[in-house]
């Protein structure tokens, strides 16, 4: 579920902090309905913060420990177009590494949890989402299929590029559940 809508459903976001790599100028300027988002979250009481980076998450002063840790859909931003070459792969394997590794410190204790949802189609199956994980002391506990219609309100974006306030399609997803 989208952090607004989450937000929305619940009247309160205040439990929630969300972040992005894009600064707030960037992300008023790159996606249409940036701006008001970013409004309507700290509205609810959610904590917004930019520039967060996370291969330095962990290090980040303005973050918190959490007891869930969500990232959804990791893309390096790197050969929209080219996920299956394999120099894109471990780009793309890189940023869910320093993910992993960044998120696992910054958990509360050990009941928490990281989750992250990706698709498990070719070419995105090979960047071994659940050996990455392992390779950063995780475990799986879970897998639940991604179902965008169970989230009113979600809606993707790339992220990057020109074409970066498009949508992109998300069959055949699932959400990994994992603890230390």
């Amino acid at each position: 579920m989208s952090t607004c809508a989450k937000g929305r459903a619940f009247g309160s976001a205040s439990n929630i902090t969300t972040s992005s790599l894009d600064s707030r100028v960037d992300v008023n300027r790159k996606y249409t309905y940036g701006k008001q988002n970013v409004e309507e979250l700290e509205r609810l009481g959610c904590t917004v913060i930019h520039g967060v980076n996370v291969h330095s998450m962990s290090s980040d002063n303005r973050l918190a420990r959490y007891n869930r840790i969500v990232f959804n859909f990791p893309h390096s931003g790197l050969g929209f177009g080219s996920e299956h070459e394999s120099f894109y792969i471990m780009q793309h394997q890189a940023l869910v590494r320093g993910f992993f590794e960044s998120a696992r410190k910054m958990l509360e204790d050990e009941d928490g949890e990281i989750h992250l949802t990706h698709k498990t189609t070719r070419p995105f199956s090979e960047w071994e989402i659940e050996t990455l994980a392992q390779e950063k002391g995780l475990r799986l506990i879970k897998l639940m299929v991604f179902d965008q219609l169970a989230f009113p309100g979600y809606s993707n974006k790339k992220g990057s590029g020109s074409n970066c306030d498009s949508n992109f399609p998300i069959r055949s997803a699932v959400t990994f559940m994992f603890k230390k």
